[in-house]
C-alpha cells in the first residue's frame, strides 16, 4: 500500500500578508479608540496609524463598528483561552471557582479595554437608529464566544442552570464595568487592593456556590 505523503499546507504568502494587515489594524484601532474615543476616531486615522491606506482598511472591515466587533471577538477569545488553560490545571471544583474569581478580579486592570467597551455602548445609545443593530451584533459575538471552550472544566455552579448563569454573568459584568470606571476616574479614592477586595466579595455573593441535595 502506497503511503500518503500529503503534507498539510499552511497559509500562503497572500493569506499571511492579509492576516498581518488585519492584526496591525486591530492593534492601531485599540490605540486610536483609547486615545480619541470611539465616536471621534476616524477610519483614516486608524489606517494611517497602522501604516496603511483607507482602501486597505475596507479590504478588511466594512465599517468602524465592524472593526470594534473584531476587537471584541479577539479580546474574548484571548481571555477564554487563557482561562481554559488555567482551569485545566485545577484539580477540584473549589480550585476552579477560585480560578474564576481571580480571573474576574484581574480584568479590572485593563482600564483601556473597559473604557473602550463603555465608549462603544455610549456611542450606540447616542445613535438610536443604530442601537438595535449594534446590540444584536454584540449579542451574536457574545453568544458565539460563550464558554464552549471551557464548559467541560467549569465548576458545577456555573453549568447547572443556564438562566441563572446568564443572570450571574450579567450582574458581574455590570459591577465590573462600574467599579473599573470609578477606579480609572480616581485611583486615589480606591486602591488596587480595595478594588480587588470589592470585586472578590461581589463574586462570592453572586455565585453563591450550592450543591444539589
Amino acid at each position: 500500500m502506497q503511503a500518503d505523503n500529503t503534507v498539510s499546507k499552511g497559509p500562503n504568502k497572500h493569506q499571511q500578508k492579509t492576516e498581518a494587515t488585519r492584526r496591525k489594524l486591530l492593534k492601531a484601532a485599540r490605540r486610536i479608540f483609547a486615545k480619541d474615543g470611539f465616536e471621534a476616531s476616524r477610519i483614516e486615522g486608524v489606517a494611517s496609524e497602522a501604516g496603511y491606506t483607507r482602501g486597505a482598511f475596507y479590504a478588511q472591515f466594512k465599517s468602524k463598528e465592524d472593526l470594534f466587533f473584531a476587537l471584541l471577538e479577539e479580546q474574548v477569545t484571548l481571555q477564554l483561552e487563557g482561562l481554559r488553560v488555567e482551569l485545566e490545571g485545577c484539580a477540584t471544583n473549589g480550585e476552579r471557582l477560585q480560578c474564576l474569581r481571580r480571573f474576574y478580579v484581574s480584568r479590572v486592570a485593563d482600564k483601556q479595554w473597559t473604557m473602550l467597551v463603555l465608549e462603544f455602548k455610549l456611542y450606540a445609545l447616542r445613535h438610536p437608529r443604530l442601537r438595535a443593530k449594534l446590540a444584536k451584533a454584540h449579542r451574536v459575538i457574545r453568544n458565539k464566544m460563550k464558554f464552549e471552550t471551557i464548559a467541560r472544566v467549569l465548576p458545577w455552579e456555573l453549568t447547572c442552570d443556564e438562566k441563572r448563569t446568564h443572570l450571574q454573568k450579567t450582574v458581574l459584568e455590570g459591577v465590573l464595568r462600574g467599579i473599573a470606571l470609578e477606579y480609572a476616574y480616581d485611583p486615589t479614592d480606591l486602591s488596587e487592593t480595595e478594588v480587588a477586595a470589592i470585586l472578590g466579595q461581589i463574586f462570592d455573593v453572586v455565585i453563591q456556590p450550592e450543591r444539589p441535595a
